[in-house]
């Protein structure tokens, strides 16, 4: 038998496995799809919930918000309205905002109907917000004063004695509520349906104008009440087959269901095309090989091999990065990438290990710079301790409670490091570490800026300051009374030479009047101490009449790669 016919019969017994691959890879890549596309439908669901959930929380808190004015509380009419136009200008998601008594009948609204000019006394949301006496979400419903397809969410309003006098509304335009829970659709095919407890559907797309204000078919609320939550491949209400996601919100909007639906054929198209282009070029290069054996079998043989001979001679003599070049289903192709792979798998494994030896060494100095550091910032927190006990010898008021607490106040501070390697902490974080104690009391607080990593030296520093901030205003200041009010704010500022500097505002309001303090005393010298001299900056103190008003100006380092902790990733 000739070379020539048995590389025929060779191309002819590797069409089989040819084509079995082929099938294989469309049954893989097909299952693959499913799962991607009902894990991106059942995702696209859950934003949509959420979406959902977080109208009805932006709902909930406008209305605790307008429930607080006077003359809403008072149903007092012509203030009630003028107040609750002003509201809906500043809230253009929301289409009314209305007043309504316990019996249903209209106080006011920013449409300025007049007073008793109509009544709810059957609409879901009031019932339920009356018997409830909390926030509710409602059903669909067509606005009495707006006209328009809405969606109510309704605040009772309780008397002095607990009792429900009265129910602030607002309505949702569904037509608004439409183009909000779609707009991170990433796909024009996919499909949305929302409807409330009822059934009744409240968002459709894409063919909304038929749909909304309809009850969802009874088939499918069946479906959608007995399996719950999941992903299932069925027609949807337009009759395509889709795979289809139910979601529930959460929430006072857990009433509710959403449906997101992808069209199948659509999501399966270029898997489709693929297959086709499969097939094509598998009977192309089946032709081509059958040509190819006929007219240059010997060459292509002879040509692959002395290849790999050439490339074997070359990993030979250590060139790791030589490759065959070889590919393509044949025994020359396999071999060859099976060949260039492990040569790649070699030189990256060389590679990996100079890494390795680089990094250890990279290890090893950042360790001995971490020792020279952490010596240092033991003795100047020694230095600190002694100064405390130094200063708690000297008598006043509990002197040993008040060195315990600056302690403790040390140690926390000493705790959020630790979390981090020792590489920083944010602001916010050692704020809330002294605020936190205090809160759910009587006292407000109100904390503003944004997020600030802060390297050691300063998290400590400022952890003292504001420990002898919160302490002073627990003694004598704006947390020793039941209404009293702290702000803190803080900012980043670039001077000249662009260097970064954090400017940080205590004002406290609503605290005792006292006289400003005839000496300084060891806390506000250990706030001089922590601020101009540990870390350079300004400090400058304010005992207001109102209350204590401190400013600090530190300065801030460059952002750069931590090198405290060992642990961190090398770059």
């Amino acid at each position: 038998m000739s070379l020539t016919t048995r590389i025929l019969l060779l191309v002819l017994l590797a069409l089989a496995p040819a084509l079995a691959i082929q099938g294989y890879n469309e049954h893989a890549l097909r299952t693959s799809r499913d799962e991607v596309v009902r894990a991106d439908t059942m995702a696209t669901a859950r934003t949509v919930a959420e979406d959902l959930s977080q109208v009805a929380e932006s709902a909930r808190q406008a209305l605790n918000f307008l429930a607080q004015d006077p003359a809403v509380r008072a149903m007092e009419p012509s203030g009630c309205t003028e107040y609750l136009r002003r509201a809906v200008r500043d809230n253009p998601q929301f289409a009314v905002f209305a007043l309504t008594r316990s019996d249903g009948t209209v106080v006011c609204n920013s449409l300025g109907s007049a007073p008793g000019s109509y009544a709810v006394p059957d609409r879901v949301y009031q019932r339920r917000a009356v018997a409830e006496g909390t926030f509710v979400m409602g059903t669909y419903a067509r606005g009495n004063a707006s006209r328009r397809d809405s969606l109510h969410f309704a605040q009772a309003l309780p008397d002095a004695e607990g009792r429900t006098v009265g129910v602030l509304a607002v309505a949702v335009d569904l037509g608004w509520l439409d183009g909000y829970l779609r707009r991170n659709l990433r796909l024009p095919s996919t499909s949305v349906t929302v409807a409330d407890q009822d059934g009744i559907i409240l968002v459709r797309y894409p063919d909304g104008t038929g749909w909304v204000g309809k009850p969802v078919p009874p088939d499918r609320q069946r479906i959608v009440m007995s399996r719950g939550e999941g992903v299932r491949v069925d027609f949807g209400i337009d009759g395509r087959e889709r795979i289809l996601a139910n979601a529930k919100p959460g929430g006072a909007a857990s009433s509710a269901w959403v449906t997101v639906g992808r069209d199948r054929q659509i999501a399966f198209a270029d898997v489709d095309a693929a297959t086709r282009r499969g097939v094509v070029l598998i009977a192309l290069g089946a032709v081509l090989a059958v040509a190819a054996a006929f007219l240059a079998g010997r060459a292509f043989i002879r040509r692959p091999f002395d290849r790999l001979l050439r490339t074997a001679s070359k990993w030979q003599a250590g060139d790791l990065a030589a490759r065959t070049g070889l590919d393509g289903a044949d025994e020359f192709g396999r071999l060859g990438s099976k060949l260039d792979a492990m040569a790649g798998s070699l030189q990256r494994n060389e590679a990996d290990l100079r890494d390795e030896v680089r990094n250890g060494r990279a290890m090893q100095e950042r360790q001995v710079t971490m020792l020279h550091e952490l010596n240092h910032r033991v003795k100047n927190t020694l230095a600190t301790v002694q100064a405390l006990a130094r200063q708690s010898t000297r008598g006043g008021e509990a002197p040993g409670e008040r060195l315990e607490a600056r302690i403790l106040a040390l140690s926390k501070t000493h705790d959020l490091l630790t979390r981090d390697d020792w590489s920083g902490a944010p602001l916010r974080a050692v704020l809330e570490n002294e605020l936190g104690p205090y809160r759910g009391g009587d006292a407000t607080f109100v904390v503003d800026g944004p997020d600030v990593d802060l390297p050691p030296r300063h998290v400590l520093s400022l952890g003292m300051t504001l420990h002898e901030l919160v302490t002073n205003a627990a003694k004598h200041g704006a947390l020793s009374v039941p209404d009293g009010e702290i702000r803190v704010t803080w900012r980043v500022v670039r001077t000249e030479g662009d260097a970064r500097r954090l400017r940080l505002d205590w004002v406290e309001d609503g605290g005792p009047a006292s006289p400003p303090p005839t000496r300084r005393g060891f806390g506000t010298r250990l706030i001089a101490v922590s601020i101009e001299r540990e870390l350079d900056g300004k400090l400058a103190l304010d005992f207001a009449s109102e209350g204590l008003r401190c400013s600090v100006d530190v300065p801030l380092p460059a952002p750069t790669v931590a090198t405290m902790s060992p642990f961190t990733p090398l770059q």
